[in-house]
C-alpha cells in the first residue's frame, strides 16, 4: 500500500475511533455501522480522485458531493430524483429531520433513543467530521490540524454523556490522532529512504560535520515518537485524577463523594425542563417517589428538585455553583430571621426504581439529609448533587425541614433585600420585550409593598387575569414565550412560574423558579405518592427576614400558601399557631423528634427548633493550607512548562556564544548536550577552537529552524548556508555573516592547515537579527517562545537512555562471560 493509501486509511480509523465514544448518548448502538460504511464510501471516493492530477478542492469537492447523495439515500430516498439525486423534496425532508433531531435531543436524556432525527444527526456529524479530516491529513498532507475535528467530535459526547466521556473513549479518540500522526510521519519519511539519527545527524552542520566529530548508532525516529505518544496519553489521563473536579450538568455528578472527603467541585446544569412537559401528558401517573411526613400541613409538601436563577433571554436554567461535602446538619436558610414562626419535620422518602435523577428531591428548607451513596452540597440552592453517577434510583433517605409560616405583616414589613443579592436575582435581559413590565407595572399598581406586589401578580396568574391551564402548548421558556404567555392566556406551570418570576424581576423582587413535585396524593396505608404527573415549577420570591418564599401562580395545580390569601393585610391580625408537631401520617421508621434530642446536640444547636435558629459558625472549614500550597505549585508548574523551549533555547544560546568567544571551556557536550565538544586529531586546531566554531554553526542552524528554515543534514556548510540566505532573504551583511562561519567549519574541519575563525559570536548575532528582520511578526514571536530546535532536548535525553540501557546491556554481557553468573557445575571429580 502506498504512503498516501496508508494516510486514507489512518484518516478513517481515527475518526471512526473518536465517533465511537457517541456510542452511550444512544441506543441501540448499530447506527455506528452504517456511519462505519458509509465513511468508508467517502474515503474511497478521495482515494480515487486523488489518482488523477486534479486540484486537490476538487477532490474534497467530490467527496462532499458524494457524501450528500449518501446521506439523500438512506434518509430521503422517497422525496429523491431517480431514488438517489437530492431535489428540492429531499432537501426539505433532511431539513425537516435534523429540525425534529434537535427537538429529540432536547427531549430525551441519555441514552436516548435513536429516531430518524437523532441518526441523522450522528451519521451526519461524523461524515462531516470524516470530510475534514481526510480533507487536512490526506488531501493537504497536514495531519496535525486534522487533530482539531476530531477533538470537536470527542468534546460533544464528553458534554453530554452521563457522568462526562469514560476514559476508554478518549484513550480511543487519542489513539486515531496518535496514529494519524504516525503514518504521516512515516509517509514524510519514507520519499528519502532510510534515515539515520543520532550524533552523526544531530551534531552541528549534519552528518558531513558529525561524522567527523563522533560515531553514534542509528536510532528509530518512529520509536521516539511512539514513545512520546504513550507518554502524551499516560500525562493526559493521570494529571485530571489528580486535579480538582469540574462539574457536570444535571446528568453528571463532581467532586467528591457526599459521605466522604471531595474536592471542591462545581455544577453548571442543563435545563430541566425539557421532559417537565412530558411527564405531565403521560398517560398514566406512574410513581416516582413515595414519603411518609409527620408535618401537619401536607398540602404545602412541596419536593424541590433545584432552582433556576439566571435568564438569559432564551431560557431560564441554574448558575455554576462550588459544590461542598454534605454536613451532618445544613447551614440555616439564607435571610431567615429569629421572629419567623418554624417548625421542624422529619420525612422518610423512597424513590423507585425507575426514577433516574442526579438532583435529589427535598423538602425546602431541608436541615439534615441522611442518605447513603456519594452526594454533594450546593449551600445557594439548599440541593443535593450526586457525584461519580450517584442517582436518586431505589434511593432511600430520611430528611428533617423547616416548615416556615410568616404572617403578611412580616412580609410587608420586609425590609429590603441585600444590594448583591438584588443585583444578582433581579437582571433581565435586553431582549425581554416592554409588555412584560408595562404589565407587571400595571397589574401591580397601588401596591403598597412588594409583598402586595407579589401577591397581585399571583392573583393576576391564578384567577383574575383569565389564565386557562393547557399542558399541550409550546414549553418555550424564553423571552418570546413569555410574551405569547401573556397574549394567549394558556399555558402550564412552566410560563406561570417563568412569567411571574420575571414580572416580578422587573419590579425589582429578587426571584428564581423552582423545580420539582406538588405534595403528591395520599394512600391508605398513611404515605403519599408522587408521580409523574406531579411535576411542577413554582417561582420564589426573596424576602429579607423570611428567605425564599414559595407563590403559587399556576392555577388548579399545588396549593396558594396560607400568607398570600390575605392580600391587603391589617393591623389586627393574629399570627396564625404554628402547626402540631405530631403526624397523622407517621414515619416508617418513627425519627426522634426535636425534643427527644440528646442534651448534647441540643448544645450544639444540631436539634432543630420551633423557632428559627440562630446565626451558627460556618460548617465548611475552608480549604487546607496544605492543599492550597499544591495548588498553587502546581499553577506555577502548568504556567512555567509552556516556557521551557524559550528557557532552554536562551541557555544553549548563551552557552554557544561563550564557546565561540573562548569564555567557555569545552565540556565534552553542547549546551543541549547533543553534540561534543572535542573530537580534533592530532596535529589539528585545538580543542576550544574546533568547539567554539562548531558551536557558532549550530547556534545559527538553530535560530534558522526556528524561523521557519528546517536543517538539511545532506548538505556541505557551504551549500548549507546559501539555503539559509535564500530562504531566509537575509541582507548583504547577515548573508556574509553566515558564509564566514560556514567557512570557518569547513576550516577547522577539512583544511591542511586549519585556522580558527575569530569574531563568529559577533557573526551569530548579525545572522539572528537579519533572520529576525525578514520574518513577519507571528514568526517572531514563534521563534522566541516555542523554538522548534527546542526538540534536541528530546533527541538528548532518548540518547542518553539508549546509552544508559546499552551499558547496562554490555556489563550484563561482561559479567556472564567472566562466569560471575554462571552456575555451580554438580559433577563430581
Amino acid at each position: 500500500m502506498s504512503g498516501r493509501g496508508r494516510l486514507a486509511l489512518c484518516a478513517f480509523a481515527a475518526t471512526l475511533m473518536a465517533a465511537a465514544s457517541m456510542l452511550p448518548l444512544v441506543e441501540p448502538a448499530g447506527w455506528i455501522l452504517q456511519a462505519a460504511f458509509l465513511l468508508a464510501v467517502q474515503s474511497g471516493t478521495g482515494a480515487l480522485v486523488r489518482r488523477a492530477p486534479v486540484p486537490r478542492p476538487l477532490t474534497v469537492a467530490a467527496q462532499a458531493l458524494v457524501t450528500l447523495v449518501l446521506l439523500t439515500v438512506v434518509f430521503a430516498r422517497q422525496q429523491a430524483m431517480a431514488g438517489l439525486l437530492p431535489g428540492p423534496e429531499a432537501v426539505q425532508r433532511l431539513a425537516h429531520l435534523l429540525t425534529s433531531g434537535a427537538e429529540d435531543v432536547g427531549r430525551y436524556a441519555a441514552p436516548a433513543p435513536v429516531t430518524d432525527g437523532i441518526r441523522l444527526i450522528l451519521i451526519g456529524g461524523v461524515l462531516l467530521i470524516g470530510l475534514a479530516v481526510d480533507a487536512l491529513a490526506v488531501t493537504f498532507r497536514s495531519a496535525a490540524p486534522a487533530g482539531l475535528p476530531l477533538l470537536a467530535l470527542y468534546s460533544v459526547a464528553a458534554g453530554l454523556s452521563e457522568g462526562g466521556a469514560d476514559w476508554l473513549w478518549f484513550l480511543l479518540a487519542a489513539g486515531g490522532y496518535l496514529l494519524l500522526l504516525l503514518a504521516e510521519g512515516r509517509d514524510r519519511l519514507s520519499q528519502w529512504g532510510r534515515v539515520f539519527s543520532g550524533a552523526a545527524a544531530r551534531s552541528p552542520g549534519g552528518p558531513a560535520v558529525g561524522a567527523a566529530l563522533a560515531g553514534g548508532r542509528p536510532t528509530a525516529p518512529v520509536r521516539t515518537g511512539r514513545r512520546i505518544g504513550a507518554l502524551a496519553l499516560g500525562v493526559s489521563l493521570v494529571v485530571p485524577a489528580a486535579l480538582p473536579g469540574l462539574g457536570g450538568g444535571l446528568l453528571t455528578g463532581t467532586g467528591g463523594g457526599g459521605n466522604g472527603k471531595g474536592g471542591g467541585g462545581t455544577i453548571s446544569a442543563v435545563n430541566p425542563l425539557v421532559s417537565l412537559q412530558d411527564n405531565l401528558n403521560q398517560p398514566e401517573n406512574r410513581q416516582v417517589m413515595s414519603y411518609r411526613t409527620n408535618s401537619g400541613a401536607p398540602q404545602d409538601f412541596y419536593l424541590r428538585i433545584l432552582a433556576l436563577d439566571q435568564f438569559n433571554g432564551s431560557e431560564w436554567r441554574p448558575s455554576t455553583r462550588r459544590l461542598r461535602d454534605v454536613p451532618k446538619r445544613l447551614p440555616d436558610p439564607a435571610g431567615l430571621g429569629p421572629d419567623v414562626a418554624v417548625t421542624e419535620v422529619r420525612t422518610n422518602i423512597s424513590a423507585s426504581g425507575s426514577y433516574q435523577q442526579t438532583y435529589l428531591p427535598l423538602p425546602y428548607p431541608a436541615t439534615e439529609v441522611r442518605i447513603n451513596g456519594r452526594w454533594r452540597y450546593e449551600p445557594e440552592g439548599r440541593t443535593l448533587v450526586g457525584d461519580r453517577g450517584e442517582t436518586t434510583r431505589g434511593a432511600q433517605y430520611q430528611v428533617s425541614s423547616l416548615v416556615v409560616e410568616p404572617t403578611a405583616e412580616q412580609l410587608s414589613a420586609a425590609p429590603p433585600a441585600p444590594a448583591a443579592l438584588r443585583h444578582e436575582y433581579t437582571r433581565v435581559p435586553a431582549s425581554l420585550p416592554k409588555v412584560v413590565q408595562e404589565t407587571a407595572d400595571r397589574v401591580t399598581k397601588g401596591a403598597a409593598n412588594d409583598y402586595e406586589r407579589a401577591v397581585k401578580l399571583q392573583d393576576y396568574f391564578a384567577s383574575d387575569g383569565g389564565f386557562t391551564y393547557n399542558t399541550s402548548v409550546n414549553s418555550g421558556t424564553g423571552s418570546a414565550a413569555i410574551s405569547r404567555f401573556l397574549k394567549d392566556r394558556q399555558g402550564f406551570c412552566v410560563h406561570f412560574s417563568f412569567a411571574m418570576a420575571a414580572m416580578a424581576r422587573t419590579l425589582g423582587i429578587p426571584a428564581r423558579v423552582a423545580v420539582g413535585f406538588t405534595p403528591g396524593t395520599g394512600q391508605s396505608d398513611g404515605s403519599v405518592s408522587v408521580g409523574l404527573r406531579d411535576a411542577h415549577a413554582w417561582p420564589e420570591l426573596y424576602f429579607e427576614g423570611i428567605g425564599w418564599t414559595r407563590f403559587e401562580p399556576t392555577p388548579t395545580r399545588g396549593s396558594t400558601p396560607s400568607y398570600t390569601q390575605q392580600a391587603v393585610p391589617t393591623g389586627d391580625t393574629d399570627v396564625p399557631a404554628p402547626p402540631e408537631k405530631g403526624s397523622s401520617a407517621a414515619p416508617s421508621a418513627a425519627p426522634s423528634v426535636p425534643d427527644s434530642c440528646p442534651a448534647q446536640m441540643r448544645k450544639q444547636g444540631e436539634c432543630g427548633s420551633t423557632a428559627a435558629p440562630g446565626a451558627t459558625a460556618p460548617t465548611d472549614s475552608g480549604t487546607p493550607t496544605g492543599t492550597v500550597v499544591g495548588l498553587a505549585l502546581l499553577a506555577v508548574v502548568v504556567l512555567a512548562l509552556p516556557l521551557l523551549p524559550l528557557f532552554w533555547r536562551l541557555r544553549a544560546r548563551r552557552r554557544r556564544l561563550d564557546l565561540s568567544t573562548g569564555r567557555t571551556s569545552p565540556t565534552g557536550r553542547d549546551a543541549d548536550g547533543t553534540g561534543p565538544g572535542h573530537g580534533a586529531g592530532p596535529g589539528r586546531v585545538p580543542v576550544h577552537a574546533m568547539s567554539g566554531t562548531l558551536a557558532a554553526w549550530q547556534e545559527i542552524t538553530d535560530t534558522a529552524w526556528d524561523h521557519g528554515i528546517e536543517p538539511d543534514d545532506s548538505r556541505t556548510p557551504r551549500k548549507a548556508a546559501d539555503r539559509v540566505v535564500r530562504l531566509g532573504q537575509l541582507g548583504p551583511d547577515a548573508a556574509a555573516a553566515v558564509h564566514r562561519v560556514a567557512g570557518a567549519v569547513e576550516q577547522v574541519l577539512y583544511a591542511p592547515e586549519p585556522r580558527p575563525g575569530t569574531g563568529l559570536a559577533e557573526d551569530v548575532e548579525t545572522v539572528r537579527a537579519g533572520l529576525r528582520a525578514s520574518a513577519d511578526r507571528l514568526t517572531r514571536i514563534r521563534a522566541v517562545v516555542a523554538p522548534r530546535s527546542a526538540v534536541r532536548v528530546i533527541w538528548a535525553a532518548s540518547d542518553r537512555w539508549a546509552a544508559i540501557t546499552g551499558g547496562w546491556t554490555a556489563l550484563r554481557r561482561r559479567v556472564r562471560w567472566t562466569g560471575l553468573l554462571r552456575r555451580p557445575s554438580r559433577q563430581q571429580g
